[in-house]
């Protein structure tokens, strides 16, 4: 019998990372994290609000990312919430990370926390940031289909 891999409920999103950058490739990643900051994340108390990824020496690292006390006494007194925080890739992947870095216009943005089974992992993608019309049409067409849904539902 083959256990079927369980749906990767999504605790934490970065929305504004959606509405910012146009997506260019999708990776998953892992995150080497402090058993406390673990628990932090799974209770809903870290933000992706402005964390971007840069490569340094050949690794990856969350920077800007805050990951808040999970019970404030057993938090170590020295605990830094902005820390940065090494991502777990293969090495193509981070060669990749590091090419998509040096392009112009590239930036890599983590964009959930989630569950995979009992691990827990980070969504981080490629991508190029959209110019102020395009988010001005992205809200347009967004208005309309609500319009739409609207009258759809009212008949």
């Amino acid at each position: 019998m083959v256990k079927k891999a369980k749906a990767k409920p999504i605790k934490i999103q970065n929305k504004k990372a959606r509405f910012d950058y146009e997506l260019i490739k999708k990776f998953e990643a892992g995150v080497q994290l402090f058993g406390h900051e673990v628990k932090a994340v799974r209770a809903g108390k870290a933000s992706l609000v402005g964390a971007h990824v840069v490569v340094r020496a050949g690794e990856a690292y969350l920077v800007n990312s805050s990951i808040s006390h999970y019970q404030e006494a057993n938090t170590p007194k020295e605990y830094d919430q902005q820390r940065p925080r090494k991502l777990l890739l293969h090495k193509k992947e981070i060669v990749e990370l590091a090419k998509a870095e040096h392009d112009k216009g590239l930036t890599v943005v983590p964009l959930a926390w989630y569950n995979n089974n009992r691990k827990l992992k980070l969504e981080i993608a490629i991508a190029k940031g959209k110019k102020d019309y395009d988010k001005r049409e992205a809200l347009k067409e967004r208005d309309s289909k609500r319009k739409i849904d609207r009258t759809l539902k009212i008949k």
